[in-house]
């Protein structure tokens, strides 16, 4: 009888994951330029920078050179790598993939890139393995305050040496919610409006410019809740499953499964009121 495929050991994954996750630090931090390089992609506001593609150009390499089969979701490189019948599905943001001991990783090389643009803190390099559907290994990088976020499935969060578990949490009315807003102008304008009637229901809001930095700081307990549209799944993989093994609930916003373009993270306890007031804005805009 022939040997069963075993599943992939997240362990093993997230090593791999924290050196990519060096590798890349080390090219967007030491080798930076005097002048970056930039271009615009989907709309004049969304940048892409020459380092940016360096650094997922390294993580790919650390990537295949311990696992070369493996399928790899980069937001700059698109999906490469593996065998035809282990490739995601036909949209790139999809967790599903035909063989569940197939391993795809999620990778976004600077997410948060305007604010890298800027040297404005708030710029992280993400990645996450996963397969059948369950991400399996996750790493945030946050080089400018030099902590790495870590976690596996059922193995719990950890920043740097420090695991991490939610506290209490704080009422609606006193809680700090981040969020952030689309490249397109439209929209931004549409997610502005809803924020508006949402920031009298908080403590306060705060914007940062990076989904997988606002996940774990959830799960760091920087702010107490979390919501954005629009985002893919190289955006939130890793920081949600931070977010997650330090007892976050990750949901989309109208509190079904979380998906690209709808994240939703808070203490279960303050989830369902935050998706309630998010409803009720939304209806009333």
């Amino acid at each position: 009888m022939a040997a069963q495929p075993s599943t992939p050991d997240p362990e093993a994954l997230l090593r791999i994951a924290l050196e990519a996750a060096e590798a890349a630090v080390r090219i967007i931090v030491d080798e930076r330029p005097a002048v970056l390089g930039t271009e615009s992609k989907s709309t004049p506001t969304d940048l892409v920078t020459e380092m940016d593609r360096r650094s997922e150009a390294a993580i790919r390499e650390v990537i295949h050179s311990h696992r070369p089969g493996d399928v790899i979701v980069g937001e700059e490189g698109g999906a490469t790598g593996g065998d035809p019948g282990g490739a995601p599905d036909d949209t790139p943001d999809g967790m599903d993939t035909p063989d569940e001991m197939t391993v795809t990783w999620w990778v976004d090389p600077i997410d948060g890139t305007t604010n890298y643009v800027y040297d404005h803190p708030g710029y992280a390099v993400s990645i996450a393995a996963g397969a059948g559907g369950t991400v399996l290994a996750g790493v945030v990088a946050d080089p400018t305050h030099g902590r790495t976020y870590r976690a596996t499935s059922g193995g719990g969060a950890w920043c740097d040496d420090e695991p991490l578990r939610l506290g209490a949490p704080r009422p609606l009315d006193h809680a700090l919610v981040a969020t952030g807003f689309s490249y397109d102008a439209a929209t931004r304008r549409s997610q502005a409006e809803l924020l508006s009637r949402v920031i009298a229901e908080v403590r306060d809001v705060r914007r940062v410019g990076s989904a997988a930095l606002d996940l774990c700081a959830v799960a760091s307990g920087r702010v107490d809740a979390y919501f954005e549209a629009g985002l893919s799944i190289w955006d939130y993989a890793a920081g949600a499953l931070v977010a997650t093994e330090a007892g976050a609930v990750v949901s989309s916003i109208d509190g079904g499964d979380v998906r690209p373009g709808s994240v939703l993270c808070a203490h279960p306890e303050l989830a369902e009121d935050l998706i309630r007031t998010l409803a009720r804005a939304t209806e009333a805009t």
